[in-house]
């Protein structure tokens, strides 16, 4: 930013013009200085002997003679050009033949277009260089000699004023942020109790959540200066650059005071001193601590309060974090199911809607999804809508966007054969059937055969509400319903044909029983201990888990128990889709039939009762048998990746 103001009644057309006027000014002296060569220019030059031929012929009709030059024309119109020698008969040969002649004075230029023309080279240099010098001026940051200079952006309220009105779904951290807003409204409030207004605030959480919509929101509640800038602005090639930017920032939000300055992506350049080899990166670590004297120095920065977010705050220095400086970490959480039906409300203003969407059903479908991932669900319907050519955006936009942010667009042009269609059917079938009969498994939400993403079906399971921890039940309920697609492969097809399509569901598997052995202690025969410390260090650029060492009697345990896990999840699959064949069939022709099902409709598919929807969508010509006979045996591609992926845990 540049301090310097324009001068009043400038406008861009004014300094416009005046340069396109300089530029035609130079143009005119380059002009005038060739002009009289030009002009002698003018006509074919002939020899002297051959002029002085031409005028005892009698074809000359008028001659200008010059210092040196003799111009003319014939009879004929045409003009010459001869350089003469000092020649005193050419007078009485010219009027002998009666030709008409003029004598040129000798032009001398004017002291000051001598002096002109000389300096204008030296003119032109210069007002490059002052061209050059306004723009470093304008651009202290990215000029040639701003290295020095802060980066930092100024928002003011012409650009968009964004409130807490805007802000939905953090009610916790609004209400801890607005204390600041009241400070930066009236300091004298809490001056008069020897309050003292926290300087710096750290908003903590997971990318999208609001973090920087929050800060915009402190500063247009309280109607101040947003300076904001990110955290790797600082970081330069050359020693002792970021030091200068945070020095620059602060003098700018002193001479704004009081004011926000807004940190983004702090953790660039707060990370932990001195860590890794060479003790870190000497120049970011000069940069953190003049952003530490800065914030809470010998010099008081009062009225300036530093704002920053980071989805790493154990990365931080804990300099950053002591009272005084970052004293205050909100945390900003992903919003639970009332705080995205507020953030749908939000999104939904601009949005024509049609009478049957309802934001808090959209809200119980998307759990775990973040503020920019509702505000890009509303958005996908939205461009879904318009598509089709519909004025209004009804619930069936937003059910087909948030299957596409979830599961992946559908591919469309992805051409399967029956078989592949078949045994694609019957692994997600599998998936629904283990989910709808062993308790502890999430509702079925949907089950497709369609290709998204990198799928080739998706079995899609829901809770019933928000869900912040897992029992031992449910996850050992998960471990069945990963094993249900391959278990019922097998038992259609045989060993013989497993194929490589569950390997994604064997990795989820065998990643949760290892969790419940080493991390949440599921474990009788290892006791309630951690044998594994999840936290990583960044070294060299790497991170580098730091596990802690087991001895081989336990690592031989804890392999033993979580190969005890695995199959009793395989066997819990097992004895449910043994038991309910009949069913299976039955939810995997009406896969083939529909593609995609609902919860409800699996379960009316599965007791052999019409779902209830004609889709228009061509039957096949024979349905499936009990014993799966008309299924050949071929290679299968499986449920394909990412399947099945309970959603929302």
């Amino acid at each position: 930013m540049n301090d310097e103001k324009e001068p009043q009644g400038t406008t861009p057309w004014m300094k416009s013009l005046a340069i396109w006027l300089g530029i035609l000014l130079a143009l005119v002296l380059f002009v005038s200085m060739f002009d009289s060569s030009t002009r002698a220019a003018a006509g074919e030059t002939v020899a002297y002997s051959e002029f002085l031929g031409h005028v005892e012929e009698g074809t000359v009709k008028e001659v200008d003679i010059g210092d040196g030059v003799v111009t003319g024309k014939y009879t004929n119109g045409s003009a010459f050009r001869a350089y003469a020698p000092a020649d005193p008969t050419l007078v009485q040969r010219l009027a002998d033949k009666n030709v008409v002649f003029r004598a040129q004075p000798d032009e001398q230029p004017s002291v000051w277009m001598y002096l002109l023309y000389q300096s204008l080279p030296f003119l032109f240099i210069l007002g490059i260089g002052f061209f050059v010098m306004r723009q470093m001026q304008k651009n202290a940051g990215s000029g040639a000699m701003g290295f020095g200079k802060s980066r930092a952006r100024m928002l003011t309220q012409k650009e968009g004023r964004v409130t807490f009105d805007d802000v939905a779904g953090i009610d916790e951290a609004r209400e801890e942020l607005q204390e600041i807003v009241d400070f930066l409204k009236d300091p004298s409030k809490f001056a008069r109790l020897g309050g003292k207004i926290p300087k710096g605030a750290l908003l903590v959480g997971s990318p999208g959540t609001g973090k920087t919509l929050l800060a915009r929101a402190i500063a247009g509640e309280a109607n101040v200066p947003f300076f904001t800038i990110s955290g790797s602005d600082f970081v330069e090639m050359f020693v002792g650059v970021g030091a200068s930017r945070v020095r620059d920032m602060f003098e700018q939000a002193k001479k704004n005071a009081p004011c926000i300055v807004f940190i983004d992506e702090i953790d660039a350049v707060g990370r932990h001193r001195g860590a890794g080899l060479g003790n870190g990166n000497d120049e970011r670590e000069q940069t953190l601590n003049q952003l530490l004297v800065e914030m809470d120095g010998f010099e008081a920065n009062e009225g300036i309060i530093i704002v920053a977010a980071t989805n790493r705050p154990d990365v931080l220095d804990p300099a950053l974090l002591r009272p005084g400086r970052f004293d205050r970490q909100v945390v900003v959480p992903r919003p639970d199911i009332e705080g995205r039906e507020k953030i749908l409300l939000v999104h939904m203003k601009k949005t024509p809607l049609a009478p049957d969407v309802n934001a808090r059903t959209i809200a119980r479908g998307t759990p775990g999804f973040s503020g920019a991932d509702l505000a890009n669900l509303v958005n996908e319907a939205a461009l879904l809508a318009a598509r089709k050519g519909k004025r209004l955006v009804a619930m069936r936009e937003f059910e087909e966007a948030k299957d596409k942010v979830m599961m992946g667009a559908e591919r469309k042009s992805m051409v399967m054969t029956e078989d592949e269609k078949k045994a694609t059917a019957y692994h997600e079938a599998g998936h629904a059937l283990v989910s709808l009969h062993v308790p502890g498994c999430d509702p079925l939400h949907k089950v497709t055969i369609i290709p998204r993403g990198r799928a080739l079906g998706v079995t899609w399971n829901l809770p019933e509400r928000d869900r912040y921890s897992m029992t031992m039940k449910q996850m050992k309920a998960r471990l069945a319903l990963c094993f249900g697609g391959r278990i019922a492969e097998q038992i259609i097809y045989g060993a013989d044909e497993l194929n490589t399509g569950a390997s994604n569901d064997i990795q989820q598997a065998t990643d949760m029983a290892r969790a419940m052995v080493m991390e949440y202690g599921m474990s009788e025969k290892l006791g309630w201990l951690r044998y594994r410390d999840n936290q990583e260090e960044v070294f060299l650029g790497h991170s580098v888990s730091r596990n802690q060492s087991v001895s081989e009697e336990t690592a031989r345990l804890i392999d033993q128990e979580v190969r005890r896990l695995v199959e009793e999840g395989e066997a819990t699959a097992r004895k449910v889709l043994t038991e309910h064949l009949d069913e299976l069939h039955r939810l995997a022709t009406a896969l083939l039939e529909y593609e995609t099902l609902t919860g409800e409709e699996s379960k009316r598919a599965i007791k052999g009762e019409d779902i209830g929807r004609d889709d228009g969508v061509s039957r096949p010509s024979t349905p499936l048998a009990a014993g799966g006979s008309s299924i050949p045996k071929s290679k299968r591609p499986g449920g394909g990746w990412g399947d099945p992926a309970p959603q929302g845990a």
